[in-house]
């Protein structure tokens, strides 16, 4: 089971500023056509969704290379809650009720797996995708509101593999 730390969740939240911050269109222009500067926001989300469900107990490769980076973050953000502003790095603050995905709703992750790096290759968004997948991987098994976000991705994850794979 991948769990996050302290300076896990920091690390995703040091993301999703970082995100907000350059996304900030300014509040006339956002006044002026809030749909189209929210829709800004997109493939941020979408890859923070993707990231969000490959920590919800995906094994394999996929699993490996989500748990190796929400590993490498735990250790930067405690490193630097540590040794950058004198704190102490906790322990394991992940949502205490983990939800992981049922065999079709691997599945999809599976099939969401090829689209996102299709997109990634493809799309002119895909340093704004792999920034959303890294935030979903630090946040997606945390104890906020991002953590209570994956009982709902893994339940449509699930539902959506048991219509398609249902369908066999």
């Amino acid at each position: 089971m991948n769990y996050v730390t302290a300076g896990g969740v920091t690390v995703g939240l040091c993301i999703l500023v970082y995100q907000l911050v350059t996304w900030w269109p300014g509040h006339k222009r956002l006044m002026k056509d809030p749909v189209k500067q929210a829709a800004e926001l997109l493939p941020f989300l979408l890859g923070w969704t993707y990231g969000c469900l490959t920590t919800l107990g995906v094994g394999g490769l996929v699993g490996l290379v989500s748990g190796t980076v929400l590993g490498l973050s735990n250790w930067l953000g405690d490193a630097a809650l540590v040794w950058g502003v004198g704190g102490t790095a906790e322990q394991q603050v992940g949502a205490k009720v983990f939800v992981p995905l049922s065999g079709p709703g691997l599945g999809v992750v599976l099939i969401l797996t090829a689209a996102f790096i299709a997109a990634v290759k493809k799309s002119g968004y895909g340093s704004e995708l792999k920034r959303g997948a890294w935030c979903g991987i630090c946040l997606g098994t945390s104890a906020g509101v991002a953590g209570f976000a994956a009982v709902p991705l893994a339940t449509a994850a699930t539902v959506i593999g048991d219509r398609v794979y249902g369908a066999f």
